[in-house]
């Protein structure tokens, strides 16, 4: 397994400085932001580096003899929102960063499938939860005949540029779960779009990332480490879907999601949150977690992504990386022993 950390976390610091930061901590992967919710701060040439071989090379000489390399890239946004000044950038951000991604040499963009408007004059994503009733199902038929569409095209530009698309199973998009990542590649014949395991979301959902892995398969194409803590005197009165957020007003810090959109402060007594690895799950969980990424491709890179906000950034990179170092090590002295030693067949 190869292990690193998306960089989003970093953008406070030269890529240099975040580079070591990588490297300080015993990891050997950056997947970097390439635009989406977030601007690309360490890539702010990418159109330079898609046309020119200087820029190119000057690009991937930052990671020489530092012992971090690129582990994917990301483009997390909504490619499919409604709005005009949202939903075209961030979807052209997808195609670029594929394109990008052939020119760097990489095989893997991180992404999200998207969510559209509920009807054709819709203007804000509508996310179904619950399908129970026939006009929550015909939203879901007119979302997936927009979400089929984009996703056939740029299928077809990834496997021209020899790179998997990896679509993190993230709520309040069309594809979240099990069923609706088979649902995508069946509606689109899709042969280069796969699925980054990003345990976090799952948790909370109630899903098992171990079991999700194993059910997908060869569909898993990329991995993210970070954990989830239920909080279960909150979770006990408002369950999981908890819209007890806050919104931000302008005189705020707050970030900007595209538009005039912007992400709310986190509910007070939430019934969840991220947080670093090892604080809602063990070590020897993560081991198993890397275990079953590690049957379907022993080269699979890992990142660490951090939210957790009770922890400053290095210091909850650190807890995190010494967490799947640990299951990392435990998992590579199972596989030196006989089968019948571990317990596996």
């Amino acid at each position: 397994m190869k292990l690193g950390l998306y960089n989003a976390i970093l953008h406070d610091r030269p890529l240099t400085d975040a580079v070591e930061v990588i490297a300080g901590l015993g990891l050997t992967g950056i997947e970097i932001n390439t635009g989406g919710f977030l601007p690309p701060v360490h890539v702010p040439n990418i159109d330079e580096i898609l046309t020119s071989d200087t820029a190119r090379d000057d690009f991937l000489g930052v990671f020489e003899g530092t012992g971090v390399s690129i582990a994917g890239l990301n483009c997390n946004g909504n490619p499919l929102h409604p709005d005009p000044a949202i939903g075209p950038r961030h979807a052209a951000d997808v195609h670029r960063s594929i394109r990008l991604a052939q020119r760097l040499g990489q095989h893997r963009v991180v992404t999200m499938s998207g969510l559209p408007a509920g009807e054709p004059a819709g203007s804000r994503p509508h996310w179904i939860v619950n399908a129970w009733n026939s006009a929550a199902l015909d939203v879901l038929d007119h979302q997936w005949e927009i979400a089929a569409d984009f996703w056939r095209e740029t299928d077809r530009l990834a496997r021209d540029c020899d790179v998997k698309v990896a679509l993190e199973l993230h709520p309040q998009n069309i594809v979240f779960n099990c069923a609706s990542v088979h649902e995508l590649v069946e509606r689109t014949g899709a042969t280069h779009i796969g699925v980054e395991l990003d345990a976090s979301h799952l948790f909370w959902q109630q899903m098992d990332p171990v079991q999700v892995v194993r059910h997908l398969g060869h569909l898993v194409v990329h991995a993210a480490a970070k954990d989830v803590r239920v909080n279960p005197e909150y979770a006990a009165l408002n369950g999981v879907l908890d819209n007890s957020f806050r919104r931000l007003s302008p005189e705020e810090p707050r970030t900007n999601l595209g538009g005039d959109e912007w992400a709310n402060e986190w509910p007070k007594n939430s019934a969840w949150d991220f947080v670093a690895l090892g604080k809602g799950h063990d070590t020897g969980y993560w081991t198993e977690f890397l275990r079953a990424l590690h049957d379907v491709d022993p080269d699979m890179c890992v990142n660490i992504e951090h939210e957790d906000v009770e922890l400053g950034r290095i210091e909850g990179i650190a807890v995190a990386a010494e967490v799947l170092k640990a299951a990392d090590a435990a998992l590579r002295k199972s596989l030196a022993l006989p089968a019948e030693l571990t317990g596996r067949r």
